[in-house]
């Protein structure tokens, strides 16, 4: 093969896979904040937030937190580097093609995990903008998807994802803005939260807590049930960002090793836009809903009628999403928590039969805001279009990490060396293909809303590929034995807790959205990845000591990669 034919396969894999190395960091931070702000973050996180409250914060804290890692111990290490993929930096890096192989299947079980959640917020999002039911919708949104993402490469997906952010950040604040608006009388929604409710003249939350208590719900505010698992899943999606690879890839396309950590900079600035609004939607969405369902002040006044429920019922009961059923066959919807025994003597007396709302899906939540608000159709159309935008602008990165990962460290890694960068691509897309396949199949009963599906695979990633990409980095004694003993001790044991967790065995319960009594103390199976993570460190670490040291040459390429340019030079002159 003559130079100029070789540098035409780099070149053309250089622009599939990192966009030529040509992305400014302020672009590609805004192209992260699209790729990263996928249907968990717009869909399903004020969802969870308002069903939940304050407990669910963790989301923001552990998500917002990990590019912190990520800016600080691996965005400029990784670049630095040079490689396409974290796969290929691993197989380097521990000198072996198991270790990459091992890694290529850790990258497919946490991104096609993460794919699952991505195509359930597409369902819902189709769903409702073609008022289809919630699986059709989910079927058109794979054929959407496949022809997005199969027929382009890095660049044109950054490019893509940056107009996808400004769709989706206008579509998420500008509803938010008008909400609170009605409710507090102040046009920014983070300080709202912390406003007065105007109908009332209580504090918003002060409000909101009083409602919910009073249909026998958990007080809003309330602190977390357990400190142990808060601080777990905290850092298990802390760790799980900084591990996850459609992430990482994107710090590969920078010209200098200093861009990819002003693209983790600028990327955090971008994502805070969305996450100090989510708190506020989340809670002015819970009380729309309850002054829905009660219009007349609560528990106190009368519950709406049937014939009285607004448009946004009958459009959502389209999708299967929502439902409501009248019991006790008065007319009225009542909507309370049944489960609640101090309330039980009260819903006798009223001859109520049981919580009547009987589907309310999370995942609906930010989509059917503007409708709960009353916002006006235009307003309505932009949400949708900004969900849309959120869960394919992930999607599309989550499947490049996929293709990369099979096609580049799989096929041309280990299997055929030899192979052309036509194949070679039409490997990535035909791969791309199969894990939108398999994303949809299992999307249809999800185990999870979308933003816990989305957990599970921060947890997969956090035990399976942040401790190797650290001990990579950052340790010259870990060797090719104990980083694979490592990352497959960390997969193994978190998959199984997370099957046993959710009672899956070996076919997904459909009905498995809520977690079952965790198996090991408070430690429910979104919070796993960090235990798992504890474990991949615990045994590589052994392992490579109870083995020979890696080669030195790897030890000066460990050095290399962490040590900056001439500081070796600048040090012993000084």
């Amino acid at each position: 093969m003559d130079q100029y034919t070789l540098n035409l396969l780099v070149v053309g894999a250089t622009e599939f896979y990192a966009a030529s190395r040509g992305i400014h960091p302020v672009t590609n931070g805004m192209a992260t904040a699209a790729d990263w702000m996928s249907a968990a973050s717009f869909i399903s996180m004020a969802g969870l937030i308002a069903f939940t409250g304050y407990d669910n914060s963790s989301y923001l804290m552990g998500w917002t937190g990990g590019y912190v890692l990520l800016a600080m111990l691996l965005a400029p290490y990784l670049r630095k580097f040079g490689k396409y993929t974290v796969p290929e930096f691993i197989g380097d890096r521990f000198y072996s093609p198991t270790a990459r192989m091992v890694a290529v299947v850790c990258l497919i079980v946490a991104s096609v995990t993460y794919v699952i959640g991505q195509m359930t917020g597409v369902g819902v999002a189709f769903s409702r903008f073609l008022e289809v039911d919630n699986s059709t919708g989910l079927f058109i949104g794979a054929a959407v998807v496949f022809l997005y993402a199969v027929l382009g490469g890095m660049k044109g997906i950054t490019y893509t994802q940056v107009a996808q952010y400004c769709v989706l950040i206008i579509a998420y604040t500008i509803p938010a803005v008008f909400i609170s608006l009605q409710l507090t009388g102040n046009p920014v929604p983070a300080l709202g939260l912390f406003g007065d409710h105007v109908a009332s003249g209580q504090p918003l939350l002060a409000r909101v807590d009083q409602l919910v208590t009073e249909l026998g719900f958990a007080e809003y505010t309330a602190a977390h049930g357990s400190t142990l698992n808060m601080v777990l899943f905290t850092l298990s999606l802390m760790i799980g960002t900084a591990g996850l690879p459609h992430v990482i890839i994107r710090f590969f396309t920078v010209p200098r090793v200093a861009d990819a950590r002003w693209s983790a900079g600028w990327a955090l600035v971008f994502i805070a836009l969305l996450y100090l609004t989510a708190p506020a939607v989340g809670a002015m969405a819970r009380l729309n809903i309850i002054d829905t369902m009660w219009p007349n002040g609560g528990i106190e006044g009368e519950a709406i009628s049937e014939a009285e429920l607004p448009d946004w019922f009958a459009n959502w009961q389209v999708t299967g999403l929502l439902a409501v059923e009248d019991k006790n066959g008065d007319g009225r919807i009542q909507f309370y928590n049944d489960k609640n025994v101090e309330l039980q003597a009260t819903a006798e007396e009223r001859g109520w039969k049981g919580n009547e709302l009987t589907t309310f899906n999370a995942d609906i939540l930010v989509l059917a805001n503007p409708e709960i608000a009353g916002l006006p159709g235009w307003v309505i159309a932009l949400v949708a279009a900004g969900g849309l935008a959120a869960a394919l602008s992930t999607a599309a990165g989550l499947l490049l990490a996929i293709s990369s990962a099979i096609s580049h460290d799989l096929i041309k890694g280990q299997l055929n060396p030899g192979i052309s960068e036509k194949g070679e691509l039409m490997a990535a897309r035909i791969s791309m293909g199969v894990a939108i396949a398999v994303a949809t199949y299992l999307g249809l009963n999800p185990p999870g809303f979308a933003a816990q599906t989305v957990a599970l695979a921060f947890g997969l990633a956090a035990a399976s590929i942040f401790p190797a990409l650290m001990m990579g980095i950052f340790s010259t004694r870990v060797n090719n034995k104990g980083a694979v003993a490592g990352m497959l001790a960390g997969l193994i044991v978190t998959l199984v807790y997370i099957f046993l967790h959710k009672g899956w065995f070996f076919i997904p319960d459909t009905n498995s959205f809520s977690d079952a009594d965790p198996l090991l103390g408070p430690i429910k199976s979104t919070s796993f990845g960090a235990v798992g993570a504890m474990i991949n460190f615990a045994v590589a670490y052994f392992v490579s000591n109870a083995t020979e040291e890696p080669p030195q040459e790897i030890k000066d390429l460990v050095e290399s990669v962490r040590v900056p340019r001439g500081a070796a030079a600048a040090t012993a002159a000084h």
